[in-house]
């Protein structure tokens, strides 16, 4: 049964702070409050953090956590937050835990009775949702598809999906990943492609998969990529079993 958890006043609270995928200024005033008043910083890559301190004037004593030590390092920040020091943790950019480290120590601070709060604010895969023009009241979102083993059998297993389906990918896969959703889902099967979202060069192609395949053939991808596809359509492969039916059939 849910319950509710009274936190301990002598504890720290670990802060998830979004930053900025692109635009400095989709910041929250918020967020750089929490970031001036922790005691620390936990950083994807200290120096991209170091960078988006600086040009916000915030002194701040950043540690690294990233998915290569966040198991060896996530005991001794639960440590610091039991004993009252108040932790601010970032990715390189957007909110931590969407595709990117912060999942393993939140799980290890609700675990120890730490509160945890999320700050709202930036992520790329909602505005390229929104953007796109596809149903966004219901959808799925499915980060980074696996590079090599897996992949295709996790394709596979989204061809009957009727939610709009979000994918990240990188420039070098891009035309790759558009293939093989157009041989699963059909060429015909509208998308969109949003990259650089919140930078200078963002932009949104629309289509169907056959018509980005070429536009991206065409045009070297360049920057960082959120696919959006068209969930199936739910009356799809209806005709053939609902042929020969008649009214009595439909009783």
């Amino acid at each position: 049964m849910p319950f509710l958890r009274t936190f301990a006043p002598d504890m720290g609270i670990l802060y998830i702070v979004p930053t900025p995928v692109g635009n400095m200024e989709d910041i929250t005033m918020r967020a750089l409050r929490i970031l001036r008043e922790a005691d620390i910083v936990l950083a994807e890559d200290t120096r991209t953090s170091g960078k988006l301190l600086k040009h916000f004037d915030i002194q701040q004593h950043l540690l690294s956590h990233h998915k290569f030590n966040e198991h060896g390092t996530s005991a001794s920040v639960v440590e610091r937050l039991l004993a009252g020091q108040t932790v601010a943790l970032v990715s390189d950019a957007g909110t931590p835990g969407i595709s990117d480290p912060g999942f393993f120590l939140v799980r290890e601070a609700v675990r120890a009775g730490i509160e945890v709060q999320t700050l709202p604010g930036a992520t790329a895969f909602v505005p390229a949702l929104v953007s796109s023009g596809l149903p966004c009241d219901r959808f799925v979102f499915e980060g980074f598809l696996p590079q090599k083993k897996g992949r295709k059998t996790h394709l596979e297993s989204l061809a009957g999906e009727t939610r709009t389906m979000v994918f990240y990918e990188s420039p070098y896969r891009v035309v790759k990943t558009l293939t093989q959703l157009a041989e699963l889902f059909g060429a015909d099967r509208q998308a969109s492609v949003s990259r650089e979202i919140s930078k200078v060069f963002e932009q949104t192609v629309r289509g169907s998969l056959q018509e980005l395949i070429a536009h991206f053939t065409a045009n070297e991808p360049r920057g960082e990529f959120v696919i959006v596809v068209a969930g199936k359509p739910k009356d799809e492969g209806r005709g053939a079993k609902d042929e020969g039916r008649g009214p009595k059939d439909e009783e």
